[in-house]
C-alpha cells in the first residue's frame, strides 16, 4: 500500500493532554477517500510509526483528522507527535485501512471511553449523514481530559450523544444500556482494554450474537510474555537460514540480528504490517489482525508478537 507525503495544517489542544493534528494534501488536492472507523500509520520519525484512528468526517476529501492523547507510558510515538510535530511540518502518513468498520444494521450502539472516541465520532458523522439510527455514549474521568466534548454536543446529532465522568456523578451502566437495546443492534466500543472487556463481557452475558460486537484495538500495547515459552528455530526458505528465538525474544528481533528486515508498524499484532507466510510449522497466534478462521488455517502469522507451537517455523522469506 502507498504512503503519502502531507503537510500539518493545524495542530489544536482539544482537552488536557490531548493535541488534533490535521493533514492536508502538498499540492491541495483531494485525499484517498476513507470509511467511517479507519486509521492511517503516522511516521513521527523515520522508525517510529503509530496508529491513529481517522476522527473527521468521511465525507470529507481535503483533510484527515486525528488526536493524540499524550500518555505516560509512550513507547515514544504521542511525546515525539507531541513535542516534535508542529503545524507546517510535513509528515508520511499510510492510505487509509479499516479494520473496524460500519456493518449494516437497523441501529448501531457506539460506547466510547477516552480517546476511543476517534474512530466513533467518525461513525457518527457518517450514520448521521446516511439517515441510519444510533446512539453514542461516551465516558471518561475528567471532562477537562475528554476530548470532542463541545464538538458533540453542538453538532447536528446532540441529541444522540450522551457523555459521562466520574467527577459529574454520571456513570455509565452498562448491563442497563445494553440490555434496552432494540433486537439486531450492532454494538461498537473503543476505549482501554479493561473498558472494551467489560462492555462485551455484559454484552455476551446478556446473549447478544458474537457477529453484532466489534471493537477496536488500540496499538502500542506491548504483547504478553508467557514466562513457560518455549523456544523454537525459524528457517528463511530463500537462504536457508535458521536461527533460535529464545523465550522473551521476538521473532523479529531475532530476524534483524541476522539481517532480515520484516516491516513493522505497531509491534502489537494489530496492523498486520510485518504479516508474513508460513511454510512449514504451526504458529502460537498471539495477534488482533487475524480471524479466528485466519489462525486455524495456520498459513500466515505476525513475527512481532506470535511465536510457535512448532520446533520449527519455515517463513516465505
Amino acid at each position: 500500500m502507498s504512503n503519502l507525503l502531507v503537510r500539518v495544517h493545524a495542530r489544536t489542544l482539544l482537552a488536557d493532554g490531548v493535541l488534533g493534528f490535521e493533514f492536508r494534501a502538498q499540492d491541495g488536492q483531494s485525499l484517498p477517500p476513507f470509511t467511517a472507523g479507519a486509521h492511517v500509520d503516522v511516521w513521527a520519525s523515520e522508525r517510529l510509526v503509530r496508529q491513529y484512528s481517522l476522527c473527521n468526517d468521511p465525507a470529507e476529501t481535503d483533510r484527515y483528522q486525528i488526536a493524540v492523547q499524550r500518555s505516560a507510558v509512550s513507547r515514544g510515538g504521542s511525546i515525539a507527535m507531541h513535542e516534535k510535530i508542529q503545524t507546517g511540518a510535513l509528515l508520511r502518513i499510510s492510505a487509509p485501512r479499516n479494520l473496524f468498520e460500519l456493518q449494516p444494521a437497523q441501529h448501531s450502539l457506539l460506547v466510547a471511553g477516552g480517546i476511543g472516541v476517534t474512530p466513533l465520532l467518525a461513525m457518527a458523522h457518517s450514520l448521521h449523514r446516511l439517515g441510519v439510527s444510533f446512539e453514542l455514549h461516551y465516558a471518561g474521568r475528567e471532562r477537562r481530559r475528554m476530548a470532542f466534548v463541545d464538538l458533540l454536543q453542538a453538532s447536528e446529532f446532540a441529541e444522540r450523544v450522551r457523555v459521562y465522568s466520574d467527577e459529574s456523578g454520571a456513570r455509565l451502566d452498562a448491563e442497563a444500556l445494553l440490555a434496552t437495546q432494540p433486537r439486531g443492534t450492532h454494538l461498537y466500543v473503543c476505549g482501554p482494554a479493561g473498558f472494551m472487556d467489560m462492555l462485551l463481557d455484559t454484552a455476551r452475558r446478556l446473549n447478544w450474537p458474537e457477529r453484532q460486537l466489534h471493537r477496536e484495538f488500540f496499538a502500542g500495547t506491548t504483547p504478553t510474555i508467557n514466562p513457560d515459552d518455549e523456544g523454537f528455530e525459524i528457517q528463511i526458505a530463500s537462504s536457508g537460514l535458521r536461527c533460535r528465538v529464545e523465550p522473551g525474544q521476538r521473532v523479529i528481533d531475532v530476524l534483524a540480528t541476522h539481517g532480515v528486515e520484516v516491516p513493522v508498524s505497531c509491534e502489537s499484532g494489530v496492523c498486520g504490517t510485518c504479516l508474513t507466510t508460513v511454510l512449514e510449522g504451526e504458529p502460537d497466534h498471539r495477534d488482533s489482525y487475524l480471524t479466528d478462521e485466519e489462525k486455524r488455517d495456520s498459513r500466515q502469522f505476525t513475527p512481532c508478537c506470535s511465536r510457535a507451537r512448532s520446533p520449527v517455523l519455515v517463513l516465505d522469506l
